[in-house]
């Protein structure tokens, strides 16, 4: 039997457009932005993730005042951008999406081994090594620099310079975040207590500020499922001008072949695409041929965790 290329529940396919026109019924989505949110929250408390604790905390701690030091005035955004995002009406344009960013990240591992009496830091570490363990087998020998576009608050960036920082030999690692949300670059300094990224960046992925060939691999880890096509393909090549030719753009997103991902219940998916307004682009996307079609090599897709796939696409010498 020949696997699914995508769930039911994307696309053209009925199941798809009747939850699609739930979600632009403004009661019936009301209700479901909420529940999502509900079942997120509570879910990862119960798993030991102190979410609301979280919140209370970046609140209390005065990361607001350092909104100015992490924006670019100059940045227009996307008209993409411009949506609700994860049930938060201004998108990740807002404090709330920037202080519940890492509690979602954790919630996030957790989910992918369900079945499996993890601990949320155990998931998180699981989630992580997975993705580098791939770059470590597929990716460019020798890592200098990298640049991770889509960096949230940084946990992504961090994990990954700390990978590479650990493996160098006689060589520093410079390691740059860039994002769009100001928000969320303010927590990614803050959480960044020891210095070790290089650099956040407020920018935009689809055209950036650094020079061509400045960087040995360039990362999107969950991103371009919350990006319309067009979007993604302005970011490949935009990686493949940035990187040196045999440096590499290595992604890491939902496997639309997943059968965790296909077989999803009907109350979750539908929760899921409440909350995310690419889904049905993402999931109808063909990564691959459009890596290939930017320039780079004929990529390897790996299906790094249960939920999880990794490209690596290698600029040609």
């Amino acid at each position: 039997m020949t696997a699914k290329l995508k769930p039911d529940w994307a696309g053209a396919n009925l199941l798809s457009q009747v939850v699609n026109g739930l979600i632009k019924t403004k009661p019936i989505y009301g209700l479901m932005k909420q529940q999502a949110r509900k079942v997120l929250i509570d879910t990862a408390e119960k798993n030991g993730i102190p979410w609301r604790q979280n919140v209370r905390d970046f609140e209390a701690s005065g990361i607001q005042s350092q909104l100015d030091r992490s924006t670019n005035p100059s940045i227009v955004y996307p008209d993409y951008y411009n949506v609700p995002f994860h049930a938060y009406d201004e998108g990740n344009l807002c404090w709330l999406a920037a202080f519940e960013a890492e509690s979602a990240t954790y919630a996030m591992a957790m989910r992918v081994w369900r079945d499996e009496k993890l601990t949320w830091q155990a998931a998180q570490d699981r989630l992580r090594s997975s993705f580098h363990a791939v770059l470590g087998d597929r990716g460019p020998q020798q890592v200098k620099n990298i640049l991770d576009i889509g960096c949230s608050v940084g946990i992504s960036t961090l994990a990954l310079h700390r990978y590479y920082a650990e493996r160098a030999q006689g060589f520093a690692v410079n390691t740059v975040g860039l994002d769009l949300s100001p928000y969320m670059l303010a927590v990614a300094r803050a959480r960044d207590s020891h210095r070790e990224v290089s650099e956040w960046v407020h920018g935009n992925g689809e055209a950036t500020p650094f020079p061509d060939g400045a960087f040995d691999l360039v990362t999107l880890q969950f991103l371009i499922h919350e990006l319309p096509r067009q979007a993604s393909r302005a970011i490949f090549r935009e990686a493949l001008r940035l990187l040196r030719p045999g440096g590499c753009l290595a992604i890491v997103d939902n496997n639309p072949q997943s059968p965790v991902i296909q077989n999803l219940p009907p109350v979750l998916f539908t929760l899921m695409k409440s909350t995310e307004p690419w889904s049905d682009d993402y999931y109808t996307f063909d990564v691959e041929a459009a890596s290939i079609q930017a320039g780079f090599a004929p990529p390897v897709t790996v299906a790094s965790d249960p939920r999880h796939r990794t490209i690596v696409a290698k600029k040609p010498d």
